[in-house]
């Protein structure tokens, strides 16, 4: 197969971060969801916390900020008195993630990944998708929680992915003209939406 770059967004109960890892794991290609933050940790010298209380979450709805003071030269963003917050958070795993993609063929789930990533020619860019009332059901019997208590969950979700999305790339969070291809898992069982997925990666 020839390098090819797939990023992954998904609505909350999608299970678009399982396709992502199957999809994966079919192609014999990298995956990267968490992961990132650990390879952002380890780039900027920060502790992964900080990319964890940041994680997907925009700057006008959410500030994380501090101020360094350690010796500098240990990380690209370890300066004396250097302040951070979402939007360098967000740099950071920007830089991580095209150096991912111009390393090696790979799944990429979320972070505005497709936006970063937008003008590689080896780019598909993927959107998982299912109705509020089959996430509701995933939520409930993840979480055990109630039927109110999982749809405020998925509503919850739904307008802070979006409003990150948003606010970073000025689209429109699950637009189908960001994407390549969308799907409904909903309507297919998990693995027939990686087979589907996987056929259309080949193809390209």
């Amino acid at each position: 197969m020839e390098k090819m770059v797939i990023t992954i967004g998904r609505q909350l109960g999608s299970r678009g971060r399982e396709i992502g890892r199957k999809l994966a794991e079919k192609l014999g290609i990298g995956y990267y969801d968490k992961e990132l933050i650990v390879e952002a940790a380890k780039e900027s010298g920060l502790p992964e916390k900080f990319f964890e209380n940041t994680d997907e979450k925009p700057t006008s709805s959410f500030l994380y900020s501090l101020v360094m003071s350690v010796q500098p030269g240990i990380g690209l963003y370890n300066h004396y008195n250097d302040f951070l917050n979402n939007d360098n958070i967000y740099k950071i795993q920007a830089d991580i993630i095209h150096k991912i993609a111009e390393r090696e063929s790979c799944v990429i789930v979320g972070r505005c990944a497709d936006h970063i990533l937008k003008d590689r020619d080896d780019l598909i860019k993927i959107f998982v998708h299912a109705s509020k009332e089959v996430r509701r059901d995933r939520i409930m019997l993840r979480d055990s929680v109630s039927e109110k208590e999982a749809m405020t969950i998925v509503t919850k979700a739904d307008k802070r992915r979006g409003n990150y999305y948003n606010f970073y790339t000025n689209k429109v969070w699950g637009d189908v003209n960001n994407y390549d291809l969308s799907i409904d898992s909903g309507r297919l069982d998990i693995d027939k939406c990686v087979d589907l997925l996987a056929d259309y990666v080949n193809m390209r």
